[in-house]
């Protein structure tokens, strides 16, 4: 898998993907509303949001929720290596119609790469413990996407409760880093307070200001907030527009500061992300 590929094997422009909706496959009425969601991503989930003794059900809910046709691409994240359940999964995914496998607690770029090729799909990576912060370079060569597992690094670091997000800051930097070197899309991870939408939109924000291209989703009432959050403003979508305008080439003054060809460049990414 070229480290370099902007897009899985199946044509899916991740770069594109603002919202990644998380939800268990063993529910059926939630799968039911996803398809109707606006997510630019769903992930049937098999692992931590599913309980032990329902995890076959869910496997197999899975499996049958992607026999048929979604708005939007879909994703099984299975159980971790090491669980009872991972070879299993494993054998499911590889005959889902899904488009893509999320891997849980990635470690290692061997790790990712041998189920990525046991499922014969491509893999979104989850970065979620201090190892694999550590591993993320070697690990964005042998993903198509890196998703921040915020709750489980959390842990990993034994953190307090109530800790903010800074003392994690260092670790969403390098998941960016990793995955801007290997030329692939990086995700944010999910904010737990559904009650709190000023509180969401602040730390999607903050996703986008570390350079993250989307945030990963426990509830539909998350997506509209989030494609705001990762939306151009109107304001940076103008100076866009003019300043793609008023290039001419090599460096020159634009207002009151000097721009260049990498200027340009991430004007036009502004606008692309805009819809033009």
């Amino acid at each position: 898998m070229a480290a370099a590929e902007e897009k899985s094997d199946k044509g899916i422009d991740l770069f594109a993907v603002r919202s990644i909706l998380f939800l268990p496959a063993s529910n059926e009425r939630a799968i039911a509303k996803a398809r109707d969601a606006s997510a630019d991503l769903v992930v049937l989930d098999l692992e931590d949001a599913v309980k032990p003794a329902d995890k076959r059900n869910a496997r197999d809910a899975a499996v049958a929720a992607v026999a048929s046709g979604w708005r939007m691409p879909v994703a099984i994240r299975i159980n971790a290596i090491g669980t009872e359940w991972h070879s299993l999964d494993l054998d499911a995914v590889a005959r889902a119609k899904c488009d893509l496998v999320v891997i849980p607690r990635a470690i290692s770029a061997h790790l990712v790469h041998g189920v990525a090729e046991a499922v014969a799909k491509p893999a979104l990576a989850m970065i979620e413990t201090a190892a694999g912060v550590l591993a993320a370079a070697q690990i964005a060569g042998a993903s198509v996407g890196l998703i921040a597992g915020t709750n489980d690094l959390r842990s990993d670091l034994r953190l307090p409760l109530d800790a903010t997000r800074a003392p994690i800051s260092a670790s969403l930097q390098m998941i960016v880093l990793a995955a801007r070197a290997a030329g692939i899309a990086a995700f944010d991870g999910v904010f737990n307070r559904l009650d709190d939408p000023e509180g969401f939109m602040r730390e999607a924000k903050e996703g986008r200001d570390l350079g993250f291209d989307g945030k990963s989703l426990i509830h539909p009432n998350q997506i509209e907030p989030c494609h705001r959050a990762f939306a151009p403003s109107a304001a940076e979508i103008e100076r866009a527009r003019a300043l793609v305008d008023a290039f001419k080439g090599g460096a020159e003054r634009f207002g009151n500061e000097m721009i260049e060809r990498m200027h340009v460049q991430d004007a036009e990414r502004v606008l692309e992300r805009a819809g033009g």
